[in-house]
């Protein structure tokens, strides 16, 4: 056992021998129910109208200071923090020698009145003193001194693992996950007064699809056969169109069995809406406001992003996908062979995937030339067939592009979208290439999903689709640039 692990069980060990000498003398240190009237912020904000009035509070004590007969400490609630000021001969001799046995990190009930401390600080004189729950571990030590913090619980990886002391330590972690559900709601609001249908659909599939992923595999014991954690809820939503459901939306948990970096983790949350009759125009419109709206609500329609700065309140731009790409290798590639593409990659130094297929290559060129220098919100519009096997044709009669976008801000995607395909012959033949792109060894591309398929033989009105990554989104909104500082319970590998 290292010197540390002796420290710390020394430390386990006292806090034992007090929760032993508060049963001793008939104290439940884990009572089954304590009533709080008010909360922190609710009293500092109120102080001109609950001074010298009775309040009861409940919070784990976060600082300390005993004395004599009269002691000080900080209690943290769900709001925020506050002082009580606890005297012996207001709490009682018996109360105020159990309040001796507390320590940092053990949850207490105080009862008492408010009042303003010589220094000024809003405060609870104390006249009931209750414990809650006796911690036995102790805390990560944080030091604070004019509104400094010191020796603070920043090692990401522990914060990460331990998830419960980043929050109880690091105020701004708690910050960043009131807004995530903040952000949340808000979309959810937004498609919710627009007549949207928010649903559930299956997270096991029989049959992934709806994206250019590699799933996780499991096995179903019930019914023998393998099934699949969904990489997208689209092929699902979009049989809710075809059943007659106008507007659909889900905000799903989803699972890549991929790479995990500063903006991926494998699992991680979607927002997909489908609306039947409408095209990529509406929902680039209605995602631009969506996000807009969203960031109004965090007070976040000015980001600083590393060292960018980003305007949420000016309009999105708007991009072709083959003019951007000509901006950077200086050739057109719109009618471009993998031999062609081959020669861009050579002809630029970027190493070449092995058996790559022109799908694989234009994405490349894409995520590694394109979109990181595309800071202010940029639709990146109308993409090549290839790369799209879900989406329409596009309507200029061109047919090797196809109605989509992709929302890029700060050099990140945030959003994908198509004017949905709705010919099922079409899809089938596409879905079918997908196929032989996957037997030729791409394992992302999408397999033929036979029951989506024979849904969309009955017919499929016209329909606009969007996913959109919420992590990111949070991520934006928030300023963190990693995707786990965003995640309260991150994938990590084990100890």
């Amino acid at each position: 056992m290292s010197d540390q692990q002796k420290s710390l069980q020394q430390i386990i060990d006292f806090r034992i021998e007090k929760l032993h000498k508060l049963k001793e003398a008939g104290v439940d240190p884990y009572p089954h129910y304590f009533k709080p009237t008010h909360s922190s912020t609710e009293i500092l904000d109120h102080f001109d109208d609950l001074e010298n009035k009775t309040v009861v509070v409940a919070g784990r004590i976060m600082a300390l200071r005993k004395m004599g007969k009269a002691s000080f400490t900080h209690i943290m609630d769900g709001a925020g923090r506050i002082q009580a000021y606890v005297r012996r001969d207001d709490v009682g001799e018996d109360s105020y020698s159990h309040f001796k046995l507390m320590d940092i990190g053990d949850f207490v009930g105080i009862e008492g009145y408010v009042f303003k401390t010589k220094m000024g600080e809003t405060s609870i004189h104390a006249e009931k003193f209750t414990v809650l729950s006796k911690s036995i571990r102790p805390l990560p030590v944080v030091k604070e001194k004019d509104g400094e913090t010191f020796d603070a619980f920043s090692d990401k990886e522990q914060r990460y693992r331990n998830r419960h002391l980043d929050l109880i330590v690091n105020p701004g972690v708690r910050e960043t996950f009131i807004k995530r559900t903040k952000i949340i709601n808000a979309l959810r609001s937004y498609l919710d007064n627009r007549d949207f249908l928010e649903v559930e659909t299956p997270v096991l599939q029989p049959l992934y699809g709806g994206a250019n992923a590699r799933p996780f595999v499991t096995h179903h014991n019930a019914l023998d056969q393998e099934f699949y954690l969904r990489i997208a809820d689209e092929l699902y939503l979009k049989r809710l169109i075809i059943g007659g459901f106008e507007k659909v939306y889900e905000i799903a948990k989803d699972f890549r069995n991929e790479g995990m970096d500063r903006s991926h983790n494998p699992e991680f949350t979607m927002l997909e809406y489908y609306e039947a009759y409408a095209d990529y125009e509406d929902t680039m419109a209605l995602v631009e406001d969506m996000i807009r709206t969203a960031s109004k609500v965090v007070d976040a329609e000015q980001i600083v992003w590393g060292e960018m700065n980003i305007d949420l309140s000016k309009p999105f731009h708007k991009k072709a996908y083959f003019d951007l790409l000509k901006n950077v290798t200086g050739h057109d590639l719109s009618k471009a062979g993998l031999e062609e593409l081959i020669s861009v990659f050579n002809e630029m130094n970027i190493d070449l995937p092995e058996n790559a297929n022109i799908s694989q290559l234009l994405g490349i060129l894409m995520d590694d030339l394109v979109e990181p220098t595309l800071i202010h919100p940029t639709f990146i519009i109308d993409y090549p067939k290839e790369v799209s096997p879900l989406a329409k044709l596009h309507r200029n009669g061109d047919e090797s592009l196809v109605e989509r976008f992709e929302l890029i801000i700060g050099g990140s995607e945030f959003a994908n979208s198509f004017s949905e395909l709705n010919d099922p012959i079409d899809q089938r033949k596409r879905l079918e290439a997908q196929a032989a792109l996957r037997e030729a060894g791409d394992e992302e591309a999408q397999p033929v999903d036979e029951n989506f398929l024979q849904a969309m033989e009955c017919g499929m009105p016209p329909t606009g689709g969007v996913g959109l990554g919420v992590d990111r989104l949070v991520m934006l909104l928030t300023g963190n640039r990693w995707i786990r500082d965003v995640l309260l319970f991150p994938a990590l590998r084990s100890e």
